[in-house]
């Protein structure tokens, strides 16, 4: 243990603590957008600080400060167990954490070229060379955008866990908005909707999305929705593609099995969920070919990582097996709570915010078809992929989604393209109608950047692997945009 966090610790052992952990951070961070070819802005920013959680008196307290200091580092440990001492005051029961095994380890990040030695000039030339690519007639706006990071992250605790984690994450995307002189927008997004794709890997990472490649074919595209036909409305089978799966995974998988949503600690912020401890090991969720999994263990899964926040090893737990809802992403806390071991899902948006049950990487395992025998098995249908907008009530039942581009299937084949395709439906309605996902071959780890709970907000990167999949009887055309 380093001299810093050794002070921490002690300090609040002296202060009556009967646990302490501390998180010291160092991130830098940059950002690079461009629209239509030219330079829109290259933010580089760098966070250094520490945040202290402490049990005392049966209760949590924490603090954070961005000066790293031995009197700073007093002067946090002493509000730190102040603030447990309050919340004492207000405590229904002791905080009392499961034991886990006590780690010293050092993890290496992921990426075989840091993006950071990359010069801007070749990042922006990069995009502005996409961006213009996708600048064809009735074309209006053309966005190109890259994110990197490169954070180490010491984690030490009272019990004697001490893990240092370097972490490098890369990230890109492009989209152009095609517009008609009648007032229609349509917009077409690669590899996905937002920041694009997001992974642990370095420059590598953008370089194999092939941007420019992509570049005026997603442009085109996004012009012919523009003379697509609307939606159909009406009951049919569906198809979804992984990029929109990703979506349907993150809302009504992901979120409805966090613990501390089930246990009601966000529900005036964000709600709850349906699946209370009553269904756990007995509560059909899917159909028996779904499986969902939280698997922090994936190479290069932008929600992968070695231990949590709490010092708690990873490790890939089933969600839903065979159709039946099995476990929660949980807490130290928590998770005697119903009966699990920690899994490594408690994490923080930085040194200045106390972890909280957030995702890793939620992923809906593959299947064993391919994407014709998915088409092949729908004789009047939709296929829709690219997310665009989405909707779920505050237990996570009813959702209403939009995808960017949508398809006509007749007869087991892809027919006319669709503009605004959207649908509906009830979470386990919808995973109990799947009756065919996607094989190996089609599976691909989305990374998400932009996940956000808790109050105040903390903002999770997080992953979802996915291959397209085939549910039956799905309400679709319920919004035309």
């Amino acid at each position: 243990m380093d001299k810093f966090t050794e002070r921490v610790i002690a300090g609040a052992k002296r202060l009556g603590a009967s646990y302490c952990d501390c998180r010291l951070i160092d991130m830098e961070r940059e950002d690079v957008s461009v629209v239509g070819g030219a330079p829109r802005a290259v933010v580089h920013a760098h966070q250094r600080g520490f945040g202290v959680r402490v049990i005392a008196n049966g209760a949590w307290g924490f603090s954070s400060s961005s000066v790293v200091s031995d009197a700073e580092a007093d002067h946090i440990v002493e509000e730190a167990v102040a603030i447990a001492h309050a919340s004492a005051l207000a405590k229904k029961k002791d905080v009392v954490l499961a034991l886990v095994a006590l780690s010293q380890d050092m993890i290496p990040h992921q990426a075989d070229v840091d993006p950071f030695t990359i010069p801007d000039s070749e990042k922006i030339g990069l995009l502005a060379e996409a961006t213009r690519a996708m600048m064809l007639p009735g074309i209006v706006l053309a966005r190109g955008q890259m994110q990197f990071l490169k954070e180490r992250k010491i984690f030490a605790s009272s019990e004697g866990s001490y893990i240092v984690q370097d972490r490098v994450e890369s990230g890109a995307g492009v989209s152009a908005m095609a517009a008609s002189d009648k007032g229609d927008v349509q917009i077409r997004s690669y590899p996905m909707f937002a920041s694009g794709d997001n992974a642990q890997s370095g420059w590598e990472f953008v370089e194999a999305m092939k941007l420019l490649e992509h570049a005026e074919p997603i442009a085109r595209e996004a012009l012919a929705l523009l003379s697509a036909k609307p939606c159909p409305s009406g009951v049919k089978d569906l198809v979804v593609g992984g990029q929109q799966l990703a979506l349907q995974v993150h809302e009504s998988c992901g979120h409805p099995s966090e613990l501390d949503r089930v246990m009601g600690m966000e529900a005036s912020f964000a709600g709850t969920s349906f699946l209370t401890p009553d269904k756990k090991g007995s509560f059909r969720y899917g159909s028996d070919i779904v499986n969902l999994t939280a698997d922090p263990t994936i190479p290069h899964a932008l929600g992968g990582l070695a231990y949590d926040d709490e010092g708690v090893k990873g490790r890939r737990v089933y969600l839903v097996r065979g159709g039946i809802f099995e476990h929660y992403l949980n807490s130290r806390a928590s998770a005697p709570v119903v009966g699990e071991e920690p899994m490594g899902a408690m994490r923080a948006d930085g040194f200045t915010r106390c972890p909280i049950v957030r995702m890793v990487s939620i992923n809906l395992e593959p299947g064993d078809l391919t994407f014709e025998q998915l088409i092949g098995g729908v004789e009047d249908g939709l296929y829709v992929d690219g997310i665009k907008s989405w909707s779920i009530d505050d237990r996570r039942l009813n959702f209403q989604f939009g995808s960017e581009v949508g398809w006509e299937i007749k007869g087991g084949k892809l027919q006319d393209m669709v503009k605004n395709p959207t649908y509906t439906g009830v979470t386990y309605e919808f995973w109990r109608s799947c009756d065919g996902i996607g094989g190996p071959e089609l599976y691909h780890v989305w990374g998400v950047d932009n996940c956000g709970k808790g109050e105040p907000m903390q903002v999770a990167h997080v992953s979802h692997g996915t291959s397209p999949a085939r549910f039956r009887h799905v309400q679709v055309g319920v919004l035309h945009e």
